[in-house]
């Protein structure tokens, strides 16, 4: 419910109570976007100009979203996809995250910058996010407590060797409140964002860009793929690919899915919207891997014509933060039943009844000539 009693009827509704409760320096982290954030509004206007081709005249009494991702079901192709810093949001953070993820029967992904540690997340289909650090001990760590937590995947961040360059951050000099830390790194000397790496960073710097200077790999290559890979038992994806050639590279560094995302808009502003370029990642890979997207879905229409064109999943960041704000775990639940809703609702009107349903056929793209 809104602040006026109204029902909530879409996932802007949640996003607009967040803008009302959330303290400004949590408000612009999670908002903002790189410089001037066109690749961030691109994200959600890129969905507005493609267009579904609905069939009718077909049983749809009966739809089911359920799918599988990596050889594990889950109810429905909408994840929920990392996100730092949980519990600025609310409280109980990713804890409640995962058990909203839990009660949906979907795959939640693990930031490596949680307010949670990974031993505490409960049961249920995860996966862990993981940047390369410098410190590659500390990075092994992570690797092998996600693999003795239940993790069943790894999602390497790749788009990552510096932290783009946020505005609102910046201005905020942001940084991790002070009761709160990077809980993975409790031990490490590597759990807090702000004090120390603030004034040690370059001007017209946040804390979390000078966090990333000091501690995260800039070397990162192909190389270092193939040492997760020798690390990890667990199936390990790159996040953070947007081109048909590094689509290739990855598929030959023998990695087990990509994630297709421009990390909600927030490393190089003018790299072009994830729904853009799916289609071309997907032609790369040519089936050899799955292929998911992150960026800019706030619709059941907008997972639909993801999935059209290649998505084995899609993974929702923003919208997770702002139910969270809103009522913790069950707002997350709310979230996620009204996008499934929408999304079952346009399988029917496209005369879909299972997610294997949905074809290349079902959208109509920019510069796709007329049928």
């Amino acid at each position: 419910m809104t602040g006026q009693g109204t029902p909530f009827v879409s996932l802007d509704d949640f996003e607009q109570h967040a803008m009302r409760n959330l303290d400004r320096n949590a408000l612009d982290y999670y908002r903002s976007g790189a410089q001037d954030m066109i690749t961030l509004k691109e994200n959600q206007r890129a969905f507005d100009r493609v267009f579904i081709r609905p069939r009718v005249l077909r049983d749809v009494s009966t739809v089911s979203l359920s799918t599988s991702i990596l050889g594990e079901q889950i109810a429905s192709p909408i994840c929920i996809a990392p996100t730092a810093m949980q519990r600025m949001a609310h409280p109980d953070g990713e804890l409640a995250t995962a058990r909203a993820a839990k009660r949906k029967s979907t795959c939640m992904v693990l930031s490596s910058w949680s307010t949670t540690r990974i031993e505490d997340i409960g049961d249920g289909v995860k996966w862990l996010q993981l940047y390369v650090y410098k410190d590659r001990e500390a990075t092994r760590r992570l690797i092998e407590r996600a693999q003795d937590s239940g993790y069943t995947a790894i999602a390497l961040t790749v788009d990552t060797p510096y932290l783009g360059r946020r505005l609102a951050d910046i201005r905020n000099r942001f940084r991790l409140p002070p009761h709160l830390t990077m809980a993975n790194f409790a031990d490490t000397g590597k759990a807090q964002v702000g004090k120390a790496e603030a004034t040690s960073a370059a001007d017209n710097a946040s804390g979390l860009a000078a966090y990333v200077a000091s501690q995260i790999d800039p070397t990162l290559n192909w190389s270092h793929v193939e040492w997760v890979k020798s690390v990890a038992r667990i199936p390990v994806l790159v996040k953070g690919i947007l081109t048909a050639e590094d689509a290739v590279l990855a598929v030959n560094a023998g990695v087990d899915g990509i994630i297709v995302s421009n990390h909600g808009g927030r490393q190089m502003d003018t790299v072009p919207a994830t729904i853009d370029v799916l289609e071309e990642v997907c032609r790369a890979v040519d089936g050899r891997v799955e292929v998911f997207l992150d960026g800019g879905v706030r619709r059941g229409t907008d997972v639909f014509k993801a999935l059209a064109l290649g998505a084995r999943a899609v993974f929702l960041g923003r919208p997770v933060l702002w139910a969270l704000n809103y009522n913790g775990e069950d707002g997350v639940v709310e979230m996620l039943n009204m996008i499934n809703e929408e999304l079952r609702l346009a399988m029917a009107l496209a005369g879909c009844v299972s997610v294997a349903d949905i074809t290349r056929n079902h959208v109509k793209v920019p510069g796709q000539p007329r049928l």
